[in-house]
């Protein structure tokens, strides 16, 4: 399928959020792009609409060319939700291009991940111990029927993650105890990301040895909610205020 300027943003942008799109940049005057594309199009054919293949000429859509920095053709990105996450310049051979789509496909831990039932997560923790998409949903259906000590140690296994690691905080706090967190938890658990926030900002000036825990907690409340939220960014204020 042919794109241009006017149809990129649907036929590529929103189509890449449910299925990996692929583009060729290329032109009619360009000898390696006329032997690359029909090696793309056998290919693509092959993954049975795994991935989708799109062409564009960038003689005819120049902004769009310049809009991705294309100083060589043919030049193939690779979009996934919305963003490139692979790319290549010059004619390939057949193996190289087979190669290239396939790590554009999920494996077989991005599919049980996908499934999000605990059996599926175990499994997908079993190929990828240290994968947060799959410890952190595994570690909430544990803790919510009061597996909290496995709950951890999936926790334990993944770094660098503030939401793991906030979850992991809320379950030290729940065992000392200390301060009461009961409704901040609770207004948490029914998705009232709001009263749970407030709660958990006022306990902190007098959270005394637990000060940490609670700012470890609420930091992985904001990591999830994201940066573009105006209450994470609102709660991050008040957050900064409070420690400092």
């Amino acid at each position: 399928m042919d794109v241009t300027e006017a149809t990129f943003q649907t036929a590529v942008i929103e189509r890449s959020k449910t299925v990996p799109v692929v583009v060729d940049f290329w032109a009619e005057w360009c000898a390696p792009c006329r032997q690359l594309g029909p090696v793309l199009e056998r290919a693509v054919a092959e993954r049975d609409g795994k991935i989708e293949l799109v062409k564009l000429d960038t003689d005819a859509n120049q902004e769009l060319a310049r809009a991705f920095n294309i100083q060589s053709i043919p030049a193939v990105k690779a979009f996934r939700d919305g963003n490139v996450v692979a790319e290549f310049v010059g004619a390939q051979p057949p193996p190289a291009v087979a190669k290239f789509l396939d790590g554009l496909l999920p494996n077989e831990a991005d599919e049980l991940v996908a499934h999000g039932d605990e059996t599926s997560l175990r499994k997908a923790l079993e190929l990828e111990p240290s994968r947060v998409d799959a410890a952190l949903p595994l570690a909430r259906l544990l803790h919510a029927r009061g597996d909290s000590d496995e709950a951890g140690q999936v926790l334990g296994r993944v770094p660098g993650s503030f939401a793991a690691d906030g979850l992991l905080a809320r379950i030290e706090l729940e065992a000392s105890g200390t301060p009461d967190l009961a409704a901040a938890f609770a207004a948490l658990d029914s998705g009232d990301d709001q009263q749970a926030l407030d709660a958990l900002l006022d306990a902190l000036p007098t959270a005394d040895g637990s000060k940490d825990a609670l700012r470890r907690v609420i930091v992985g409340v904001l990591d999830e909610l994201g940066v573009e939220s105006e209450l994470a960014r609102a709660s991050r204020r008040r957050l900064a205020a409070a420690l400092y």
